[in-house]
């Protein structure tokens, strides 16, 4: 049985609840020996208060099995000496990298989640920065996301509009990176060609996936819709009506 690197929102969940079979899914998946990580591009929140809040929906997720940007860019730098990061992210997300130097000339400019602190001053001072030499990171790229009060400028904007104006690309950590997946695969102690990602949008989880080698499933909820009329869709292995349908199919090949 292959190991499942289950996507969150609009997968599991939507509109502040969890989908359809969700909970059941997650159960039977757990029974037929499935290596499970939960993967999410939330760069507003730590990992902690994303399993938090996947439990107040009644699923079953721990903290050691979610992967989300915030740890990528923890592992980043960790391994890192000397850099000076310039964060453009949350306030709840300011605890979490407040260990990171910012002293010296800026070496990376950390780019996440910033709808609560975004201004002017702040996009220059990254901006400037960029322009002196120092390397964007990207908690991740999505165009946009999707909450019970509608649809929502994402972090890939911010991103893009530094990335046009300093004339540099990012480096970016979350889905669609093939790192990412290749992490998540590998804290399994598997290959990424060992697992099946699933999950609702085809530019992050169906592409990431399928550049980083894994079997793929796209779950006809989420941002399906929208992205089917868009002509996204239809590049995954397998699509489903909804993550209820994924335990029957793993009993089927993929590719």
């Amino acid at each position: 049985m292959p190991a499942v690197l289950l996507d969150l929102e609009g997968t599991l969940f939507a509109k502040g609840a969890p989908l359809p079979g969700a909970t059941d899914a997650v159960r039977a998946l757990r029974e037929l020996g499935c290596g499970l990580r939960f993967l999410t591009n939330i760069d507003s929140r730590s990992p902690a208060a994303v399993a938090e809040e996947v439990a107040g929906y009644g699923l079953e997720v721990r903290v050691a099995e979610l992967f989300t940007p915030v740890s990528a860019a923890r592992q980043l730098f960790a391994g890192l000496e000397g850099a000076s990061v310039h964060t453009l992210v949350s306030t709840a997300l300011r605890e979490e990298f407040a260990h990171l130097p910012a002293r010296g000339p800026v070496t990376h400019v950390l780019v996440g989640d910033c709808r609560d602190t975004l201004d002017y001053p702040a996009l220059d001072a990254a901006f400037r920065a960029l322009r002196a030499g120092a390397e964007l990171v990207a908690l991740q790229r999505g165009r946009y996301f999707r909450r019970d009060d509608g649809d929502h400028v994402d972090t890939g904007a911010v991103v893009a509009g530094l990335e046009y104006a300093a004339g540099v690309s990012a480096k970016v950590l979350g889905k669609p990176s093939t790192d990412f997946f290749a992490l998540a695969a590998r804290s399994l102690g598997l290959a990424v060609s060992d697992c099946v990602v699933v999950g609702d949008d085809a530019t992050t989880d169906v592409a990431g996936g399928l550049a980083a080698g894994a079997a793929t499933v796209q779950v006809r909820t989420g941002k399906f819709a929208a992205q089917r009329e868009e002509g996204l869709t239809g590049r995954a292995h397998a699509e489903i009506d909804s993550i209820a349908d994924l335990p029957a199919l793993l009993g089927t090949p993929l590719r």
